[in-house]
C-alpha cells in the first residue's frame, strides 16, 4: 500500500480543530466528493462507531461503510472501511502549532481493493485523492478559520 499523505496548518487551537475534523457529519462541508454521511451504528465519538460516506467517484455515487476504529482526543484518530469493493484506510493526527494557539492536521489515506476494488484504486481512486486532498485541506482550513464549530 502507497499511502497518500498531506498537511495543513490552521489557526485554531486543536482541541476545536479535531472535534470538527472528527465529526464526520461535516464531511461534506470540507471534503469534494463527500455527498452524504448516515449513522450506520455504534455510539458517536466513540471507537466502533460506523458511518455511510456517499462519495462521488468518477461517474457514479458510492457508498463506503467505514468504522472509527481509534480516538485519541485530541490528537489522533484512525478510521477503516468495513466492506465493499474500496476501503478507505485514513489515520489523522492534530498537532499542537504556537503553544495550542494553532494546529497541523495531517491526513495519511490507503486503499484496499476487494474484487473490482483492486482495479479500481490505482486507477480512479488514488488519482482522484490525489488531484482533491489539497483542495480539500486548503477548504477545511477555510472553514475553521471562519469560524465554524464542531
Amino acid at each position: 500500500m502507497s499511502r497518500i499523505n498531506a498537511s495543513v496548518d490552521i489557526s485554531r487551537p486543536p482541541e476545536e480543530v479535531f472535534a470538527y475534523v472528527t465529526d464526520p457529519s461535516h464531511l461534506p462541508e470540507w471534503q469534494e466528493s463527500a455527498v452524504r454521511v448516515r449513522q450506520a451504528g455504534g455510539v458517536p465519538g466513540r471507537p466502533g462507531r460506523q458511518v455511510t460516506v456517499t462519495r462521488h467517484m468518477g461517474r457514479r455515487d458510492v457508498d463506503m461503510n467505514v468504522e472509527l476504529t481509534e480516538l485519541d482526543p485530541p490528537r489522533s484518530w484512525h478510521v477503516h472501511g468495513v466492506d465493499g469493493p474500496v476501503r478507505p484506510d485514513v489515520r489523522g493526527t492534530v498537532e499542537p502549532l504556537d503553544q495550542g494557539r494553532r494546529s497541523r492536521v495531517t491526513l495519511s489515506v490507503d486503499f484496499e481493493g476487494h474484487g473490482i476494488g483492486k482495479a479500481l484504486v490505482p486507477l480512479v481512486v488514488k488519482r482522484q485523492v490525489r488531484k482533491e486532498m489539497p483542495r480539500d485541506e486548503r477548504k477545511l482550513k477555510e472553514i475553521l478559520e471562519r469560524g465554524a464549530r464542531a
